[in-house]
């Protein structure tokens, strides 16, 4: 049995212009006002009782012949074509309740999703079956267990994409350094991250809730949705008029995909629907994360040095060892003021020599201005002295105010703590509400 609609030229020709017809009229929401030609030469292939019992169910005829010859030539490919053009025409109601088990077939967690069993997916979470057809999908997913060896990480990376690099909390806004701290940085991270979780969870149920009519009727069907979308793709496939199928997902990184901001809401609820178990353990993680007590103490650099903060305060030995590196980096090593030494002497020997020789006044002149070069440079040395104690006593006077403020604000944080996991325990609470709603809920 050939199922290449270029193996015969009739298939090519004939068959083939008004398959795409069809699907231009379906996609158009036009009418069918005429009866599909007649293929008598083409008898090999499913196609040709497949366009001719859709074209009667379009018109409210009886199609039970053409549906028994091609379900005969290609069972399968018959209940797909159906199924999904029925479903871009607004008529998902009216396929059959095996159809759907047909055309969708098996479904395995280490095989690639077909592109078929994605339409059918999608056109079902869209409501183009009703919600019989949204059960069916999600009963098929459900019998798939999803693979236990894709970490809970991957499936918050996909649900919370846009993670912050640091969170700092009020208590440290002061002291970011602090907040860089793994064991202080661990518990508000593990905070942040279960709250934009939730609030994913709640956007992808509250869109689906607030999505209005879906396509359950073709009065109220947007046609526009199915114009790029994976259903036509398929049936275009289907009649031959694109070429080879594109590389498909597996199960899992279709359900990641769907969870991700941006993507559909109809398939993200689907996707929470599976992915529940697994969230809510990450979730559950992230409170445990939450709950961990501050750390007993920290070591965090002050103006350069280490200091190790405790709730009672900071550490005496870290804190005096700091002091005395800002004290002796603090004064520079500046040796003896020698010049200043060899002009007083000089200026003693001018003087000496002035009261024995005859040359007084200019001997007496020359020592005052050596005797007052050298104090001259004995005050700049005592200034810049003086300059560096007053530079030393600052550091160190900022240096203990800062270990101070530090201490404080690891008590606030340790305060904060607390609050942090009473919000967390109220998230998992919301988010396990959130979740137990589910796509059955509608």
């Amino acid at each position: 049995m050939s199922t290449d609609l270029t193996a015969s030229p009739h298939i090519g020709t004939e068959l083939h212009r008004y398959a795409e017809a069809l699907l231009a009229n379906l996609t158009a929401d036009a009418a069918l006002s005429t009866a599909p030609p007649k293929f008598p030469d083409v008898t090999d292939h499913w196609l040709a009782p497949a366009v001719e019992a859709l074209t009667l169910l379009m018109r409210g005829e009886d199609a039970l012949d053409p549906l028994g010859r091609a379900a005969q030539l290609d069972e399968q490919r018959t209940a797909l074509f159906l199924c999904l053009a029925l479903a871009v025409a607004g008529r998902g109601d009216q396929i059959h309740a095996s159809w759907l088990g047909i055309a969708f077939g098996g479904l395995s967690a280490d095989k690639p999703v077909t592109h078929g069993q994605r339409a059918l997916w999608l056109a079902a979470a869209k409501g183009a079956y009703g919600p019989a057809g949204k059960i069916f999908v999600l009963r098929r997913l459900d019998s798939v267990a999803t693979p236990s060896e894709v970490e809970p990480d991957r499936w918050l990376s996909a649900m919370t994409p846009h993670e912050p690099s640091m969170v700092v909390p009020p208590s440290l806004v002061d002291f970011p350094e602090l907040a860089e701290l793994p064991e202080l940085a661990g518990p508000v991270q593990a905070a942040d991250q279960l709250a934009r979780l939730l609030g994913r969870c709640v956007e992808i149920t509250s869109t689906r809730e607030s999505t209005g009519t879906e396509l359950a009727g073709r009065a109220g069907r947007p046609t526009a949705a199915w114009i790029e979308g994976e259903p036509l793709a398929v049936l275009r496939h289907l009649i031959g008029s694109d070429g080879a199928e594109r590389p498909t997902d597996s199960l899992t990184g279709h359900l990641l995909t769907d969870l991700r901001p941006g993507s559909d809401p109809h398939l993200a609820a689907i996707a929470l629907h599976m992915a529940a178990p697994t969230v809510r353990a990450a979730a559950e993680g992230l409170v445990l994360a939450t709950q961990v007590d501050p750390p007993e103490s920290v070591t965090m650099p002050l103006l350069g040095h280490r200091v190790v903060l405790r709730p009672e305060g900071p550490d005496p030995e870290s804190l005096a060892a700091a002091e005395e590196r800002i004290s002796v980096e603090g004064v520079p090593a500046r040796g003896r003021p020698w010049l200043a030494y060899a002009l007083l002497a000089l200026g003693v020997a001018a003087l000496v020599a002035a009261l024995v020789t005859p040359v007084t006044l200019p001997l007496a002149a020359l020592a005052l201005a050596l005797v007052a070069a050298g104090g001259h440079q004995l005050w700049r040395r005592r200034r810049h002295e003086r300059a560096d104690a007053e530079y030393v006593t600052a550091q160190l006077s900022e240096l203990r105010e800062l270990a101070d403020s530090a201490v404080w604000a690891l008590h606030e944080y340790a305060r904060e703590s607390d609050k942090r996991a009473q919000t967390a325990a109220s998230d998992l609470a919301e988010l396990t509400r959130v979740l137990r709603r589910g796509p059955r809920a509608r």
